[in-house]
């Protein structure tokens, strides 16, 4: 049987300093070697991401960890071609705040809103830094069942590793009564995940579940990315899914 391969874009600044980039080259080999799902993983640097069709062609998008990044501009760039031209999405940590405050601007209409990392002196935000930063810290988090987090997870209930200290406070209604959907909330009713109803696959979560285990058996989240990501490229070269 033919392995299709999908071609995954690691939307982020790379840096041998951020656990998480260099775990993804282990979650990759093992997608291949456990699950059959072939990625063929090119990363894209913040600044690049922002070039017109940077992000076009590919099978799916991940907006990796390691904020704050080098261009703003970028990762919201490609989060907005990813959701627009319904390609697979993940965002996490610094992925899943992006991908709110693309949203938010976007899609919403509000478009003054801003990520505290990046613009600290501005009036209205709506990444704020968490009362207790997450970082090193694992918990639980609370899924809701019928959402794509839970079908994804298997569960209604986890345990996950935060990296975090940023996370989003304001206009969560507004950002619902638009269409996104918080699927998942740690022990003190705060958002941990957040999904997009319609699309083909946009999830993303506060914590990193690249971070899981040692790397051998990836977590179901970036499991469920990679299967997207397969029957995209599945799609797009003409064959059964």
């Amino acid at each position: 049987m033919t392995t299709t391969t999908a071609r995954l874009a690691l939307v982020g600044d790379r840096s041998p300093n951020v656990v998480s980039h260099t775990r993804i080259p282990l979650l990759l080999d093992a997608l291949a070697e456990r699950d059959r799902l072939v990625l063929d993983a090119y990363w894209i640097p913040s600044e690049e991401a922002a070039e017109e069709g940077a992000v076009r062609g590919f099978d799916a998008v991940w907006v990796v960890p390691g904020s704050p990044y080098r261009s703003e501009t970028g990762v919201l760039a490609a989060i907005r071609t990813a959701r627009v031209a319904g390609i697979p999405f993940l965002g996490t940590c610094g992925g899943f705040q992006h991908a709110l405050l693309e949203y938010a601007r976007d899609v919403c209409g509000l478009t003054r809103v801003a990520h505290a990392e990046n613009d600290p002196d501005a009036d209205d935000f709506l990444i704020e830094p968490l009362a207790c930063s997450l970082v090193g810290h694992e918990a639980v988090v609370s899924v809701e069942p019928g959402s794509l987090a839970q079908s994804v997870i298997g569960s209604e209930r986890t345990v996950e590793r935060y990296f975090c200290a940023y996370g989003p406070t304001r206009h969560l209604d507004t950002l619902r009564a638009h269409g996104l959907r918080f699927s998942g909330y740690d022990e003190d009713g705060h958002v941990r995940i957040a999904e997009l109803p319609g699309h083909p696959f946009f999830l993303a979560s506060l914590f990193q579940p690249e971070l899981s285990g040692d790397g051998s058996r990836p977590h179901p989240i970036v499991r469920a990315l990679a299967r997207a990501a397969v029957q995209h490229a599945t799609r797009a070269a003409g064959q059964p899914v």
